[in-house]
């Protein structure tokens, strides 16, 4: 009976899901995750970047090593990529962190996105891809520009963000073919929050022993990490990688909106125009470069980079 009770149950939970058309179930991923670095924001003064770094990752780690279960014995090669994967995942949020605390979300977001459009631009043989990179370098100035030495090392971070985001990409995808599944994400997740514990614990101090502060965090993680990483595993179902990969280029959009909502963040005419830039310089790439990278829908796709980098 209990058996029967718990399939039908779960028969009616995948039929609910299976309701929600996939660019709502994206939209939500995307909202969840932009509201996770809102929230995130609101906190730096109790807790700065470092320490909501730390407690972001370490209780994303925790929840994804429950529910994956990877094993630990990983041969060398193995290892050095989840390691990589990991200080990548580490650097790229707390560069995205620090970055914001000096800057509206939606402009550290976009910066922070012409590291992987820049990857997938510039692998691209075609001379017109490189018109691509020239369009998302104009917005990324008109984002940068905002005057003064406190804007100029705004910038540099994000950039520095996207740095690490661009490494993210490939070895995300080279640490899912090593470990199928989502394994190899909650090694690189739980890597990188050792690589996050001494400037956490350093900033932190005794916030880090609040029950409302972490409590607070595990909800910035949660949002962050587990309610996007669902929603976007689960578009990849239903959807082309390309429909993915137009869909997950509009966020710099929504974080920009939901930072308006959350924090009255208001972007001026300029950043608008940047970051309306580096969103079509992104969806540009995404369908030149299709044709000749085009892979059949999988179960699992590929690693969601929305689930990590903010």
């Amino acid at each position: 009976m209990t058996a029967q009770i718990a399939t039908g149950t779960t028969t009616a939970g995948r039929a609910g899901v299976d309701a929600v058309p996939a660019p709502l179930l994206m939209l939500a991923g995307m909202v969840s995750t932009q509201l996770g670095a809102a929230f995130a924001k609101q906190l730096f003064g109790t807790a700065g970047p470092a320490a909501m770094t730390l407690m972001r990752l370490g209780f994303a780690a925790v929840v994804l090593m429950l529910w994956w279960r990877p094993s630990l014995r990983l041969d060398r090669r193995t290892a050095g990529a989840v390691a990589a994967f990991g200080v990548a995942i580490a650097g790229m949020n707390l560069c995205f962190y620090l970055a914001m605390a000096r800057m509206p979300v939606g402009v550290a977001l976009t910066l922070g996105m012409a590291g992987p459009l820049a990857v997938a631009a510039l692998s691209s043989r075609r001379a017109k891809d490189r018109l691509w990179v020239v369009i998302a370098a104009s917005g990324i100035a008109l984002l940068g520009w905002q005057g003064g030495a406190a804007g100029l090392t705004g910038l540099l971070i994000a950039l520095a963000c996207a740095v690490f985001w661009g490494a993210y990409v490939p070895l995300s995808a080279k640490v899912g073919a090593m470990l199928p599944g989502g394994g190899g994400l909650a090694l690189a997740m739980a890597f990188g929050t050792l690589c996050s514990l001494p400037a956490g614990l350093a900033h932190g101090g005794q916030a880090l022993t609040r029950p409302d502060v972490l409590a607070f965090g595990f909800g910035v993680a949660m949002l962050s990490s587990l309610v996007p990483y669902t929603c976007e595993i689960e578009t990849l179902r239903r959807v082309s990688a390309l429909v993915f990969g137009v869909l997950l280029s509009l966020e710099p959009a929504i974080g920009a909106l939901v930072a308006l909502a959350v924090l009255h963040e208001i972007l001026s005419p300029a950043q608008l125009l940047g970051l309306a830039a580096v969103v079509t310089a992104s969806i540009g790439v995404i369908l030149n470069t299709w044709p000749a990278r085009q892979n059949p829908t999988s179960t699992e796709g590929p690693e969601p980079k929305g689930t990590l980098r903010k």
